[in-house]
């Protein structure tokens, strides 16, 4: 018997976690298993890569498949245009991730299984509906979307899940979280689950659950241990040339590399087309159907260097990505532990590189801040910024170089040949030989 049995998964799940090879539960798994197939409402903190889908993913399984089985199949069947379970994520790439983890973990069980998300056209999402799914995983707008519609009704939902509910708060989404929550029969059960959680999540769960059970997998807003992080000082406008070097002096494989904004992105990927390099990039103006693309080329290895702004710090699970770098530092000190969460995940180890500037040191200073630790700085030769990036404490300050000593009047005076007794007065007046210049007087005319 494997510790997954012992949690109390059943014969058709521990098959395919077996085919799967997934041996030992991680600790947040082994905290939310339990509790999740005893119908307890939960709030979760892990950090990512560390098994949080299957945490909620595997017991709803098992109780979803329970319930068919226990009633013949047909008072656990789903009814047109419902669902049981129903997970909202921040992305459409997180949507698409967390629904194939359902799909891959539920191989071996009669379920269905689907994902929801803007972008794309809603009719074939309206179409799949009109049967019933097991299982919806979707973005809180277009949820709304089909719900308003008709497409969708919440009648038969047993448990809601947030995933990662902190990013879709920072994106705007507490309007749509809130009628989602109005619409929802009262008696369900409420999931939340995050590698991080702000107070506004914790205020949301007091409000929303019902004596959940807290699990704290890990530190409050720490990173992987087995991710080594380090900066590279460089001047703003040679980032583009260091990340070249450094991909080629390090003859680097596959990387993700976060940008800003989505022109700087697009220049990058042009930057390395040109230098022959196999690039793609994803940001919120492609299509969906190109990001997916996108994804799927760096996936196979058919694009060396996958470009990215933040839309694709949360949902992107990449097996055995070595490495991850910050071309810009995020804006949101949070995003910068999801954008580094890509790699090291399930227990592998990987690396994050930080190009930083001079005007970044504060965003440097509240990353150094939430994380609780100050990151080694390694200059690049022929690379050392004429802009220094400041020194930080670790502690989100930023150390000020110190200013010059003010000079004392009476040096300032010494030093222009005034003597020290004539301080407080003003110096005399510099003879320069030339008289000065007469005012001229005005001439009277006669008459």
């Amino acid at each position: 018997m494997t510790i997954f049995a012992e949690l109390g998964l059943g014969e058709p799940l521990l098959l395919r976690l077996e085919q799967l090879a997934y041996a030992t539960p991680t600790p947040v798994q082994v905290q939310a298993i339990p509790a999740v197939l005893a119908g307890r409402d939960v709030m979760a903190a892990a950090q990512t890569g560390t098994g949080k889908t299957a945490a909620f993913a595997l017991p709803l399984l098992q109780r979803l498949s329970s319930e068919m089985a226990g009633a013949g199949g047909a008072g656990g069947a789903v009814n047109a245009n419902c669902v049981r379970v129903l997970v909202l994520v921040p992305t459409r790439e997180l949507a698409e991730q967390v629904h194939h983890s359902f799909r891959d973990y539920g191989e071996n069980l009669s379920l269905s299984t689907y994902a929801a998300y803007g972008g794309v056209s809603i009719n074939p999402q309206m179409m799949k509906l009109r049967k019933g799914v097991d299982v919806l995983v979707a973005t809180p707008g277009r949820l709304l979307d089909l719900h308003r519609q008709n497409a969708l009704k919440f009648s038969q939902v047993q448990t809601l899940v947030l995933d990662e509910a902190d990013r879709m708060l920072d994106l705007g989404f507490a309007h749509e979280l809130n009628a989602v929550f109005a619409a929802l029969p009262k008696r369900r059960q409420t999931l939340l689950f995050s590698a991080t959680f702000s107070d506004e999540i914790r205020a949301l769960a007091g409000k929303r659950l019902d004596n959940p059970l807290r699990i704290d997998a890990s530190p409050r807003n720490s990173t992987v241990k087995q991710i080594r992080q380090w900066v590279i000082p460089v001047d703003k406008k040679r980032k583009t040339e260091l990340f070249c070097h450094l991909l080629k002096v390090n003859r680097w494989g596959q990387v993700l590399v976060f940008v800003k904004t989505r022109k700087g992105v697009e220049q990058l990927v042009q930057t390395l087309h040109g230098k022959k390099i196999s690039a793609d990039s994803i940001h919120g103006d492609k299509p969906q159907a190109s990001r997916l693309q996108a994804l799927e080329s760096f996936k196979a290895g058919e694009a060396k260097i996958l470009v990215a702004t933040d839309v694709a710090a949360r949902g992107l699970d990449i097996d055995d990505l070595p490495l991850v770098v910050n071309f810009d530092l995020p804006i949101v000190a949070e995003d910068y532990i999801h954008r580094i969460g890509r790699t090291g995940r399930a227990g592998a180890e990987g690396e994050a590189i930080s190009l930083v500037c001079a005007d970044e040191v504060d965003m440097l200073a509240a990353i150094e801040a939430l994380t609780r630790q100050t990151l080694v700085r390694e200059e690049e030769p022929d690379f050392v910024p004429e802009h220094r990036v400041p020194m930080t404490n670790g502690a989100g300050l930023v150390i000020k170089k110190p200013k010059k000593p003010k000079v004392p009047k009476s040096s300032r005076n010494a030093a222009r040949g005034v003597p020290g007794n004539w301080v407080g007065f003003a110096a005399p007046a510099v003879k320069t030989g030339r008289p000065p210049r007469k005012k001229p007087t005005a001439r009277r005319t006669p008459g």
